[in-house]
């Protein structure tokens, strides 16, 4: 039986509720919104599973979750986090099955950024010995999504429209929708990024400070017919865009990494094209999919990693004990994830 401390050290919020703001996912200083915390190690109650903290990644939910702008309220003094990767040590009843064994997990309750976890075991998915740490910790959150936005835009058609392209995510859907015969149009801010963008898989990459890209996207969008536009960005960008694409398109946002509102300027095509704005969370997709469903995609999931089709690109690593003087910088990086260890 493993023997426990008696505390844990942690990166805890420092508000409670809602902010009422919405500033993206950036932050000037992270002890704005956190703090380093001793907190008793907790125990696994019925269903739930103890979990020891191999690696957690930092999302852009992750950060407008601690600064209140999520849609969950913060509770003050709990661990931030909502993902990563970890051993079972101690089990309630009923996920005895999971015990010693190595998972992914969505922190629910108590957070990710702390040495221990508890979380529901429904929360958690074995993991595959020939799967890293790494990706384990990033196994949930983006593929998960990737896997089933991509699987929207499919039902739709033959081409997409995913913004904020550089990120895990983006690139994930980038690669997916290649290998699925789709042809991705990847929105980029950086013009360096372009051709790594169409390695990964996209079939048109456009620079978004290119002052031309309107009329770039307007005949794009007439040859490939894209209607489905994921979107984690929501600026008055994304809003002329959604307006040249053709009728029956769908603007799919899943993120706001823009601090501006945009404006809707031609609200006759939601009336007269048939077009339509709509919202993608994954906890809902999660409580709507038959069980079978989520499994097969799990599994999809696992196998992309393992074989080298998908992969968790990192751009920094930071100690659990390093987090509060140093993710405010490390999030400035664009070009991958930032991986808390213990």
């Amino acid at each position: 039986m493993t023997t426990l401390p008696a505390t844990m050290f942690a990166i805890v919020q420092t508000h409670d509720g809602y902010s009422g703001a919405a500033t993206g996912p950036a932050l000037a200083d992270a002890a704005d919104w956190l703090a380093e915390a001793e907190l008793p190690v907790p125990a696994p109650g019925p269903g739930q599973v103890l979990i020891r903290l191999r690696a957690a990644t930092v999302n852009p939910s992750d950060i407008h979750f601690v600064k209140g702008e999520y849609g969950q309220p913060r509770v003050k003094g709990a661990a931030a986090g909502f993902e990563g990767c970890g051993d079972v040590i101690a089990t309630g009843s009923g996920a005895e099955a999971l015990q010693d064994q190595r998972v992914a997990f969505v922190a629910a309750g108590a957070g990710a950024w702390a040495e221990y976890v508890v979380t529901q075991a429904q929360m958690c998915i074995p993991l595959r010995s020939d799967i890293s740490d790494e990706d384990g910790a990033a196994q949930i959150v983006n593929p998960l999504t990737a896997m089933a936005m991509v699987d929207i835009a499919r039902e739709a058609g033959d081409a997409f429209v995913v913004s904020a392209a550089t990120s895990q995510l983006g690139k994930l859907m980038c690669s997916l929708g290649r290998d699925l015969g789709l042809k991705p149009i990847a929105l980029v801010r950086r013009a360096e990024a372009v051709e790594s963008l169409k390695q990964v898989g996209a079939a048109e990459v456009l620079v978004t400070g290119d002052p031309k890209i309107t009329q770039q996207f307007a005949a794009i969008s007439t040859a490939l017919k894209p209607r489905v536009f994921l979107d984690a960005v929501a600026d008055q960008l994304s809003e002329q865009l959604f307006c040249a694409m053709p009728n029956g398109a769908r603007w799919v946002c899943y993120g706001k990494l823009s601090s501006d509102l945009p404006r809707l300027t031609q609200m006759g095509q939601l009336i007269f094209m048939r077009k339509r704005i709509e919202g993608f969370w994954l906890t809902r997709w999660m409580m709507d999919t038959p069980l079978a469903d989520q499994m097969r995609v799990i599994a999809e999931v696992q196998a992309r990693f393992a074989d080298g089709r998908w992969k968790t690109d990192i751009s920094e690593r930071l100690a659990l004990r390093d987090v509060l003087p140093n993710l405010a910088s490390a999030l400035k990086k664009s070009d991958g994830k930032v991986i808390i260890t213990p």
